[in-house]
């Protein structure tokens, strides 16, 4: 499967209904990302814990919270 964009991360927690609705997106967008738990760091929770779940473009430092859709994570990336 071709990846749109590299680098990319899926902030979340396991359990979290959103956070695999979220990845059921980049896949169908045929993203390929890195999937970071939360739970794994203090510091990720503090910031990621109320906003789950986060895509994060690290080439640019940009952010897409929840909610969106497939449209909207397309643009975000750029597609």
């Amino acid at each position: 499967m071709p990846s749109k964009a590299h680098g990319i991360i899926l902030y979340h927690t396991d359990a979290c209904h959103l956070c695999e609705l979220a990845a059921d997106l980049l896949h169908k967008a045929q993203v390929t990302y890195v999937a970071q738990d939360i739970c794994e760091s203090e510091q990720l929770a503090d910031i990621y814990g109320t906003r789950i779940p986060v895509i994060k473009n690290p080439a640019c430092n940009s952010e897409l919270n929840w909610p969106f859709d497939l449209e909207a994570l397309e643009e975000f990336l750029g597609a």
